[in-house]
């Protein structure tokens, strides 16, 4: 298959995410009911991300353009991904930029996101049986040319170990951040309300600690964020917003909650599932250059930086961990 036919293929699969057949709606369930983390709601938006942000013609040309890439690779080598399941198809990406440059995918999917990133892969090569050569999945990641491998901070180091030998790009733990300047609108405070709840909070793209200026009204805030008090009635996310209200409970800390999230005074970026950190803030410029270098930190969403509402809508060079993986496989082939 040329470049022009792979972006053919991408533009019909994104075409056919947003008809939600009946056989996609059935592999939707499937997914849910394998993992209940990603309730229909969730998929449907990944879908959509993924088709609007992703598989549109115009949008895949220009991508393509800037990397100048062959039509055809004399000699594909084989990219051995290692996908994450914390959110529904966080690892498409990756296999969009080896399919795309023309090289191979051999995908060992998270055992919490199988079910659509095989569906997906099988439809393409249902619309086009070439696609089997540049598609594969496997239990084990053996013999690859090279490898991009997702997880946490503890199963990084065992990548690190085992794929040392050969190019690759490891991941680990990230999550996001929001400045708070103390004047955004109602609907500003609505969108990051999506900023921080989509996914339930379990994305490296989800906020999880605010900075805001001294005297900062939380009011509004939790106001906004109670459109997701629906997550209560989950119970595996109301059994996390328990515990943590439990244990803030008996560690006499001050903390907020609307019911649903839980917000208290932490230094650390990271916060755990149904809860949120802030921390107050008198420089934004030393704040914006101090966590622009902080290496665990995906984006940051403010007025100056991504916009409220769009963490969750990442753009075709919106690499994680601010790795251009096109790049990396453009020099590797």
């Amino acid at each position: 298959m040329n470049i022009n036919e792979r972006v053919d293929l991408l533009v019909r699969l994104g075409e056919y995410c947003m008809a939600n057949d009946e056989a996609l709606r059935a592999v939707k369930q499937r997914a849910n009911a394998q993992n209940p983390w990603f309730s229909p709601a969730f998929i449907d938006l990944a879908l959509q991300n993924i088709a609007q942000c992703f598989l549109q013609r115009g949008l895949l040309e220009a991508w393509m353009k800037k990397y100048d890439l062959p039509a055809m690779l004399p000699a594909p080598k084989n990219t051995g991904i290692v996908m994450a399941g914390n959110i529904p198809l966080v690892g498409f990406h990756d296999f969009l930029c080896v399919f795309i440059s023309g090289g191979k995918a051999i995908i060992k999917p998270s055992s919490k996101d199988e079910v659509l990133i095989n569906y997906l892969a099988q439809k393409l090569i249902e619309f086009n049986k070439e696609a089997a050569a540049y598609i594969m999945f496997a239990e084990t990641l053996k013999h690859c040319d090279t490898y991009i491998a997702t997880g946490s901070n503890n199963s990084s180091r065992y990548f690190e170990y085992y794929f040392s030998k050969y190019p690759n790009i490891i991941r680990r733990n990230r999550t996001s951040v929001a400045i708070i300047t103390g004047n955004e609108t109602e609907e500003e405070l609505d969108l990051l309300a999506d900023d921080i709840q989509l996914y339930y909070g379990m994305g490296c793209r989800n906020v999880t600690r605010l900075y805001v200026p001294e005297g900062y009204d939380f009011i509004p805030l939790l106001n906004a964020l109670k459109k997701y008090n629906y997550f209560a009635d989950f119970h595996k996310y109301k059994n996390n917003y328990d515990y943590q209200l439990a244990l803030l409970i008996m560690n006499h800390k001050f903390y907020m909650t609307n019911d649903s999230l839980i917000l208290t005074e932490g230094d650390s970026v990271f916060a755990p599932v149904s809860q949120v950190n802030y921390s107050f803030y008198n420089e934004p410029k030393t704040l914006a250059e101090s966590l622009q270098r902080n290496t665990d930190v995906q984006c940051i969403v403010g007025r100056s930086f991504i916009p409220f509402g769009k963490a969750q809508s990442p753009s075709l060079t919106d690499y994680a961990d601010g790795i251009d993986t096109m790049q990396f496989l453009k020099q590797l082939n």
